[in-house]
């Protein structure tokens, strides 16, 4: 009978073992990324050249169709773009599209499919305007208008937008004037929000300091 080391058996175990391992942490870090805004760096196939993107979140499921927004930096130009898995119109054709920040007043634009799909479509107008609006509120909701009289609609978080945002922005030197330069301000409610993460200890300190603070005004 052939006596099988105990290390050759553990170094067997690891091999057959770390597929699955690394399926679990792709699988874990797609999940992730669906849920929070990134920055992706892609080729173009047609060009052959490097492209720069801010990617939203999917939708929840049941709730929204299943849509995705893309602030792109192409050839040194901004370009906004919507990715979905529905019918929008023919390829180049142009569609309605209107997107909402918080509880303000929605904004429409016009948008065109791209010359190879139907589901795909962009605008390189007012492109520096939404970036702005992703940088100063906390919610997005868009609608897109299609073809055949149907409207898709998808929402998303833009807690963890500044950054993917605006580093796009930096790849095309563009440099956004008024309040959307840098992060929008810390509300109360962000406030909260976050003071809700913090262990029991922290939370004391945090209030300690505030209280510090508070003293010295008069």
């Amino acid at each position: 009978m052939k006596f099988r080391h105990p290390l050759n058996q553990i170094m067997r175990s690891c091999i057959f073992l770390l597929p699955m391992a690394l399926s679990t942490f792709v699988f874990a870090e797609t999940i992730q990324e669906s849920e929070t805004w990134s920055y992706h760096k892609e080729w173009d196939k047609l060009t052959n050249r490097n492209y720069s993107l801010a990617r939203s979140p999917l939708p929840k499921r049941g709730l929204y169709d299943n849509i995705r927004m893309d602030l792109i930096c192409k050839d040194d130009k901004l370009q906004f773009a919507v990715d979905a898995n529905s019918l929008i119109t023919s390829q180049g054709r142009v569609f309605d599209f209107e997107y909402q920040i918080d509880k303000n007043n929605p904004v429409t634009l016009s948008m065109q499919t791209y010359p190879d799909s139907k589901r795909r479509g962009y605008t390189d107008d007012q492109v520096e305007r939404i970036a702005e609006a992703l940088l100063s509120g906390q919610s997005i909701f868009i609608r897109i208008y299609t073809l055949i009289r149907t409207v898709l609609t998808a929402a998303a978080p833009l807690d963890g937008a500044a950054q993917p945002v605006q580093q796009v922005l930096a790849d095309c030197g563009v440099v956004l004037q008024g309040r959307a330069q840098t992060q929008a301000a810390y509300s109360l409610t962000d406030f909260e929000r976050d003071f809700q993460k913090l262990s029991e200890t922290q939370q004391r300190q945090v209030m300690d300091k505030l209280k510090a603070i508070l003293n010295t005004l008069p």
